[in-house]
């Protein structure tokens, strides 16, 4: 694992992205980049290679499963690991994400405290 971690989130919501900046940027010292879409995620990743994705599911216009389908044909980020966010979190709607490539997925409220630990271990795994 490399000493900064580089993580891509992506949520429509404005509240959790600014929580989110905090935990991770300030509590964990991971660099992060932050898109509000999609196709927003798709732009800035040119420029940025994440460590990891941090991806909310339910977005309008581009879901979270579809913008990891979209990141996975860049052969660059073909491997990056990619960790869902949802307060949806039925056992089958979970094991549907994990089938469809994340390595975790994190429940929605989240806490801000111990998140970038949790991404930590998650990626360690």
């Amino acid at each position: 694992m490399p000493d900064q971690i580089k993580v891509l989130h992506v949520d429509d919501d404005g509240d959790i992205r600014e929580i989110t900046l905090l935990a991770l940027e300030t509590v964990g010292l991971m660099e992060v980049v932050q898109a509000s879409s999609g196709a927003e995620a798709l732009a800035k990743v040119q420029s940025f290679k994440p460590d990891v994705f941090l991806l909310d599911v339910m977005m309008p216009e581009m879901s979270g499963e579809e913008l990891l389908a979209r990141l996975r044909t860049n052969p660059d980020l073909d491997n990056t690991p990619c960790i869902f966010m949802t307060a949806r979190v039925q056992s089958n709607e979970i094991s549907g994400l994990i089938e469809n490539g994340a390595i975790d997925v994190i429940q929605k409220p989240f806490d801000p405290m111990t998140l970038a630990h949790q991404i930590k271990e998650i990626i360690k795994k």
